[in-house]
């Protein structure tokens, strides 16, 4: 079976067996979701309360039994998850802060990572806002091509419910992955990283008393949650450590942008600022970029030529792996020297 058909057959059941218990138990997608995933992995249908009933177990039981799920590997796995959380995106109306990180998108962060990583014999890795693990799961996926040893996986959330589905899908992987429920701009609880991936969210942090420990803080009003985020991670990073992050196109243009170019320069190495195609957002205003800092020490040091430009289209195939070449080339010329 093609490792597409293993995915479109995986999610079939993903997806049945979803909307089944949906029913049974009257709950949402995503709980049910969470439910189907741990009765694949427990190998059988729990009951609790006589709830599914008997005719839902039978339908369930026959169901699980469709897709040889642990044969498949962990890309395949991870698309049908993919998969269900689009639909589950429809069906339960997910606000857009809690929905994933589409896969192309992934991909290219994880792309970048691969050259950054590349030979090393061991790394750790946090994502610092894990959602429901796509990103982090797609660039683990990745880097497990490249390095040669262990990776040590970390994720953050502060929604029990997405990091659940975090749980399970890196479960249905089997890759290994240590999920923390925080409030990712507390005192982290898990160890400084070589590596920080990250797909910022979009708003205002409610705590105004946590915010005033961040320089990046606003002087009035909610300070921007991605500014806080990204000033967290370069004290999460190991010297010399590398942090890729998904961001508003317009960062360095919002009206709070000042305090956090006013903090850059003296805790970070800002080596790139990468937009993606327009085409993929509704509109400018939506238009998200890969930003690439990097923690000062470890002989880390600011790269003469930022790499700033925008992708082209997708659909433009030979300008698109032109661009990328060049992404790549940037990065073996500048960043690796630093990091060998």
């Amino acid at each position: 079976m093609l490792s597409q058909e293993q995915t479109e057959a995986l999610f079939k059941v993903l997806d049945e067996s979803t909307t089944t218990l949906q029913a049974a138990l009257s709950t949402s997608y995503l709980d049910a979701f969470v439910e189907t995933g741990d009765n694949l992995l427990n190998g059988q249908v729990q009951v609790e309360d006589d709830r599914p009933d008997q005719k839902a177990v039978a339908q369930l039981t026959d169901l699980y039994q469709q897709a040889d799920w642990q044969s498949f590997d962990s890309e395949t796995v991870r698309r049908a998850v993919q998969l269900a959380m689009l639909k589950a995106i429809r069906v339960d109306e997910v606000q857009a802060n809690h929905q994933l990180t589409p896969d192309t998108i992934a991909y290219i962060m994880g792309y970048l990572v691969t050259r950054l990583e590349k030979g090393k014999t061991h790394l750790s890795l946090l994502d610092l806002t894990v959602g429901t693990g796509n990103l982090l799961t797609a660039v683990i996926s990745q880097l497990k091509a490249v390095v040669a040893g262990k990776i040590d996986a970390y994720g953050i959330d502060n929604d029990d419910t997405m990091l659940a589905i975090a749980q399970t899908s890196s479960d249905l992987q089997r890759i290994p992955v240590e999920l923390v429920h925080q409030d990712a701009l507390e005192r982290l609880l898990v160890p400084a990283s070589d590596l920080i991936v990250a797909d910022l969210p979009i708003g205002y942090y409610p705590v105004d008393d946590n915010a005033v420990n961040f320089k990046t803080a606003a002087q009035k009003g909610h300070t921007y949650v991605h500014h806080l985020l990204l000033e967290q991670a370069m004290n999460q990073l190991t010297p010399g450590g590398i942090g890729v992050f998904l961001v508003p196109s317009q960062l360095f243009q919002s009206e709070q942008a000042q305090n956090l170019l006013k903090w850059l320069p003296n805790n970070a190495y800002l080596q790139g600022l990468l937009n993606l195609p327009s085409e993929l957002f509704a509109n400018a205003n939506a238009q998200k970029a890969i930003l690439i800092l990097q923690k000062p020490g470890a002989g880390a040091k600011q790269v003469e030529q930022v790499m700033l430009g925008e992708f082209p289209s997708f659909k433009n195939q030979s300008a698109f792996q032109k661009f990328v070449a060049e992404i790549v080339q940037w990065e073996e010329q500048n960043l690796l020297t630093d990091r060998k």
